[in-house]
């Protein structure tokens, strides 16, 4: 919704996506706080979201929007400040499915179905960035893999697969010459394209040094998930985490 223009766009909310965190903090207001059936009907879709399926080798419980599986950022910005460790609801086991989520992205960069160079498992990372077309969600399917690799996609997953992200850290840091700058490893690249823009986009920043930290000490995760308000929405919304007292 906004003040100009109401409710045109017509865009719903629901999952799944990036969108939990939204959910999550609408439950936790004190003063605005939806009801738990705002949750099921949204972002459980009455249900819906529930698919089980097998990608890449790798088991999913829920369905993801418009795609099999979808860029590597819906396994990172809901859960800067909420902890997957143990998070669990009637519809996943969060930490498990976006392990396996993370997995599934690597996978099929390792498998490289369109030969594109320079992938493989210690280059992966298929996400949403700057891109050889302009800005584009790049994700692990032949339609949205484009030979652009976003160093964030690995880097903030980390959390999920510390070995695997590790390894590309180091090899991008290797080629620093090309991918890094003042501010950390550039945006995005192509070794097909021979592109190497030196330009950053913040968002993706912001999201790896905060998923490098959590990583190192869980510190962003602590701080949230120890309001009172989130523990309250959390608690409303019927999840499990070792985190609730």
């Amino acid at each position: 919704w906004s003040p100009e223009h109401s409710w045109e766009m017509n865009f719903s909310i629901h999952g799944y996506n990036e969108c939990l965190i939204t959910f999550i903090l609408a439950a936790s207001s004190p003063t605005h706080g939806v009801p738990a059936s705002v949750y099921e009907q949204g972002w459980g879709e009455n249900g819906k979201i529930i698919g089980p399926h097998e990608v890449e080798g790798y088991k999913l419980n829920m369905r993801y929007q418009g795609t099999e599986v979808g860029p590597l950022f819906w396994a990172h910005y809901s859960f800067l400040g909420l902890d997957p460790r143990g998070l669990k609801d009637k519809y996943a086991d969060y930490f498990e499915e976006m392990k396996n989520y993370t997995l599934i992205n690597r996978a099929y960069c390792i498998r490289n179905p369109k030969g594109y160079k320079g992938y493989g498992d210690d280059c992966w990372g298929l996400t949403a960035s700057y891109s050889v077309k302009g800005y584009a969600a790049h994700e692990p399917t032949e339609r949205g893999d484009l030979g652009v690799i976003t160093p964030t996609a690995a880097l903030s997953s980390i959390v999920y697969t510390p070995e695997e992200s590790m390894k590309v850290m180091r090899k991008l840091y290797s080629m620093r010459d090309k991918l890094m700058g003042s501010y950390g490893f550039y945006d995005a690249f192509s070794e097909t394209d021979n592109w190497y823009p030196q330009k950053y986009l913040a968002i993706d920043q912001g999201t790896t040094v905060v998923m490098l930290e959590n990583y190192r000490t869980g510190l962003l995760w602590n701080l949230f998930m120890s309001h009172p308000d989130v523990q309250n929405g959390l608690k409303k919304l019927g999840y499990e985490s070792p985190h609730l007292k």
